[in-house]
């Protein structure tokens, strides 16, 4: 009966729970992409360290944008998804007319970027000061060190970080069908209600869900295999401009110890 149900379920709503998956997809693709590129922003600039030469404007500037972020951060970080995605998106409807869609992949972004600024720094802590001594020593200023020589390694060293807010992100979608966008937790909700199977719809429902986020990690982990096979040597573009910095990749040889 159980199995009935189910394949009977599938039969006649699959077109539905496609469109939940396609939904659910590119809000939280979307979501943690723009969620990256602000963390990269928020959390480059926590990381940046200002000189002891620096005037008193420049570092009471950066000490109030650093409240900002902590505030930021703390806010999005301690409070849930559910919440921050109703009270964001009725108190801009009415002045910016946005559909349910558009708020679903801001909340997301903003909720994920909050987490990624984080990663990012924790990722830019994480490498050797020297580096960026040397970089100095080259005559780079602080945001070409941290563009061109910390970042790239810093996002390398976060990826897994990085790839587990994605998965996050397609599980913690479902809480945005309370601003009614139909994402896969909706159509499943909807399923649930015309045919009253509510076990087997959600039992479909937590399969999708488990297949999305099984293939998901296991793309991220190739991708990561990748990364781990390439080191990335920071050298001088050319003897004239020693200040221009780019990456050689080189492959890492298999070492077997004896």
């Amino acid at each position: 009966m159980f199995i009935s149900n189910v394949l009977d379920i599938l039969n006649k709503y699959g077109s539905s729970l496609l469109l939940g998956v396609k939904t659910t997809l590119v809000v939280s693709l979307i979501g943690t992409i723009f969620g990256l590129l602000i963390g990269l922003l928020v959390g480059g600039f926590k990381a940046i360290e200002l000189d002891k030469n620096a005037s008193s404007l420049l570092k009471v500037l950066k000490k109030i944008v650093d409240g900002i972020i902590t505030v930021y951060i703390t806010v999005f970080r301690g409070t849930p998804m559910m919440v921050q995605a109703v009270f964001i998106y009725y108190a801009l409807l009415n002045v910016i007319n946005w559909t349910p869609l558009v708020a679903a992949i801001v909340v997301i972004s903003i909720n994920t970027g909050a987490y990624m600024s984080e990663i990012i720094r924790s990722g830019i802590q994480s490498i050797d000061k020297g580096q960026k001594e040397a970089s100095r020593s080259l005559g780079m200023t602080n945001w070409q060190t941290m563009t061109s020589v910390i970042l790239p390694q810093a996002i390398r060293n976060a990826f897994p970080a990085i790839g587990n807010e994605f998965i996050v992100n397609i599980k913690d979608s479902s809480v945005l069908m309370i601003i009614s966008i139909t994402e896969l937790m909706f159509q499943a909700k909807s399923i649930a209600g015309s045919t009253f199977k509510f076990t087997e719809t959600y039992f479909i429902e937590a399969m999708i869900y488990l297949i999305l986020t099984s293939v998901v990690a296991i793309i991220l982990n190739i991708i990561e295999k990748r990364f781990n096979k390439t080191s990335f040597v920071s050298v001088p573009m050319s003897d004239t401009d020693p200040t221009s910095i780019k990456y050689a990749r080189k492959e890492e040889e298999n070492e077997t110890d004896y």
